[in-house]
């Protein structure tokens, strides 16, 4: 040991002495440590004891709770595109593949429903072909054209035993555009396209573009003039459309979308919108009778009113008893301002019955439709003999 060879005589005697003396100091703590497990034999065990909890006065120990794991987080419904190469790449709201390519979109679940394009739901041709692997659906679409635009959805499915359903808060939308060099907008088979618009509900004009670079405006075909987009009134996304938010008697008539992209111009469909005022709420007709007690001979008028709004058209339908002897159905109709200001009218139907009979006494039913439902109201009517002449 280098460190005894620098000393002399004198380290050497040193080092020895404590040598000597922590020698006689371990036997020494090592008799005093068996002495104390001898006369403490269950110190071990009470150690352990003290390593679950803290003992109380009557000796019993608490144990600290046990914290349950949080169950594993489901896995987030995604959708990835495969690329060349096994390349996969997390899709966003749209993504654009050429046309004449192939589009394969995976999504993780088991099992998941897919959702695509109405077009491709009503003219299968071969070209869709949707599989269910082990973690995942697996949707690929073959020779793609510009008609394949729109939106694709995998749902993930809820199951219990062989019952599933679609889990619609946890679907994956992506909206896939096909840009084609040759048409700006999906085709479609008809030349002119219907459609309601409603004052209670937004209308959507589905100028559906293959290619999200096209500008897209909006004419009115008589007298011909761009309408104005001021994304208020009148809205564009190229996923969806022009949307008319609250639709007005003057938006009504023939419309079309025109698409522009380099030196391709197109127009679209036409559009024949009808402007249909709807109803807030069913109707609430009230129904009187001329009288409640009529004489055999008597003529018998019932109305039934309704006070709505301007421009709702109303349709009233009657039950009564000549109905199960064949008398023929006579009702008298008329639509009238209601006076004060208020954008209101009223709709009444009258139903007349000459020299009731006795086969006339009953309930009279009335029916009042609009487009968010239908009431019905009765009135009852008694039918009396005449009275006979006193003899003089």
């Amino acid at each position: 040991m280098p460190l005894v060879y620098s000393c002399g005589s004198k380290g050497r005697l040193l080092l020895s002495t404590l040598l000597i003396c922590a020698l006689i100091f371990e036997l020494g703590y090592c008799q005093k440590d068996a002495q104390e497990q001898r006369t403490t034999p269950g110190r071990k065990a009470m150690q352990r004891k003290s390593k679950l909890g803290k003992a109380t006065n009557k000796g019993a120990v608490t144990a600290k709770p046990k914290i349950k794991a949080a169950p594993a987080a489901q896995a987030q419904t995604v959708i990835t595109q495969v690329l060349d190469r096994g390349r996969f790449q997390k899709v966003g709201e749209t993504i654009s593949v050429p046309t004449g390519d192939t589009l394969e979109l995976r999504c993780r679940g088991k099992p998941v429903q897919w959702s695509v394009p109405s077009y491709l739901e009503e003219d299968d041709d071969g070209r869709l072909r949707i599989v269910q692997h082990e973690r995942y659906g697996a949707l690929t679409l073959v020779n793609t054209t510009g008609a394949d635009t729109g939106q694709y959805t995998c749902y993930p499915m809820y199951c219990e035993d062989t019952d599933c359903r679609k889990e619609y808060g946890k679907a994956v939308k992506v909206f896939v555009f096909f840009p084609d060099p040759q048409e700006l907008f999906v085709p479609s088979s008809d030349y002119y396209e219907v459609i309601q618009l409603r004052t209670n509900w937004p209308t959507v004009l589905p100028c559906q573009v293959t290619s999200p670079q096209a500008k897209v405006t909006l004419h009115r075909e008589f007298p011909p003039v761009e309408v104005a987009v001021d994304g208020t009134e009148i809205s564009f996304d190229v996923k969806k459309g022009f949307t008319i938010h609250r639709p007005r008697p003057y938006h009504a008539g023939a419309l079309f979308c025109v698409a522009s992209l380099g030196n391709l111009r197109q127009s679209s469909t036409k559009y024949m919108l009808i402007y249909v005022n709807y109803p807030m709420g069913p109707p609430a007709p009230v129904i009187l009778a001329s009288s409640s007690s009529v004489v055999v001979g008597e003529n018998l008028h019932v109305s039934c009113t309704v006070v709505g709004e301007q421009d709702v058209a109303i349709e009233f339908t009657w039950e009564y008893p000549g109905q199960k002897i064949g008398r023929p159905l006579h009702t008298q109709e008329s639509i009238s301002p209601v006076s004060g200001g208020t954008a209101l009218q009223q709709s009444q139907s009258v139903l007349l019955v000459d020299e009731v009979r006795a086969v006339d006494e009953g309930a009279y039913v009335c029916t009042a439709q609009n487009l968010q439902g239908a009431k019905s109201v009765s009135s009852a009517v008694k039918v009396v003999s005449k009275a006979k002449p006193k003899k003089p």
